[in-house]
């Protein structure tokens, strides 16, 4: 980790339980200080996230280049256009300019899962692959990127789509894994299910697969009956922070 973080990008990561900043290290996919964190406010609303965002970045006082914030819905030039896991307050909220606005900085936002597979092909598991990556990462929902040779295609929402009449995450998330007490075995063949529907649909060249059960994939990774290779995440929890900070870099470039 760097000693000071200079004008590098700042990337937030906006999450249930907690928010949290770092500033990044581009030549390196590292955290360029120490990561912050205050806890998710409740209700999380678009104006108390703020908020927080601003607070955050006053524990960050060497850091002064633009911000990545992530957030868990469909982002759309800066607006937020879906809310299935965050308060109904977002829909159709700014937050580029929302953001902008309460913490006098350049701030971008990007989906959650976005700004974490544009990690993964820059730093991670999917770096120097050519072709179409698909990242999934599987928690409360199953978030999902899709970049082809290096080109984010944004807002793919591949957890929402509908497999033998379910929306997909409702049974094949992590959360469903622990609401129903399932063997890797039985979560597995979910799995199966899912990303052999992925398959179908985009004959991708890898799968990763992130989110906080990545650390637990050679408990069920293995089980899977897929043609495509399919690799656990690297970069993990700092995943969207590196990724939002890509962002942040990016749209300051133009």
């Amino acid at each position: 980790m760097a000693t000071a973080a200079e004008d590098r990008p700042t990337g937030i990561d906006f999450g249930g339980s907690g928010i949290k900043a770092a500033a990044v290290d581009l030549d390196e996919g590292d955290f360029a200080t120490d990561r912050v964190r205050i806890d998710t406010p409740q209700p999380a609303t678009p104006d108390a996230v703020a908020e927080v965002l601003a607070e955050l970045l006053n524990e960050l006082p060497d850091s002064s280049g633009p911000v990545g914030v992530t957030v868990p819905g469909v982002v759309r030039h800066g607006v937020v256009h879906s809310a299935a896991n965050i308060d109904d307050a977002w829909i159709g909220t700014d937050a580029d300019a929302l953001f902008t606005e309460a913490t006098g900085r350049d701030v971008h936002v990007v989906n959650d899962a976005d700004a974490a597979g544009l990690a993964e092909v820059r730093y991670g598991a999917a770096r120097g692959q050519r072709g179409l990556v698909v990242v999934t990462t599987l928690g409360t929902g199953i978030g999902s990127a899709m970049v082809y040779d290096g080109v984010l295609v944004p807002n793919s929402e591949l957890g929402h789509l509908e497999i033998d009449g379910h929306n997909a995450e409702s049974r094949a998330a992590n959360s469903a894994r622990e609401r129903e007490e399932l063997s890797w075995e039985a979560w597995a063949k979910r799995l199966t299910r899912y990303y052999s529907t992925l398959e179908a649909l985009f004959s991708p060249d890898l799968i990763v697969v992130g989110g906080g059960v990545s650390k637990h994939s050679a408990e069920f990774l293995p089980l899977l009956e897929i043609e495509t290779p399919i690799v656990p995440a690297v970069l993990r929890n700092k995943a969207g922070i590196v990724g939002a900070a890509l962002v942040a870099e990016r749209e300051l470039r133009g």
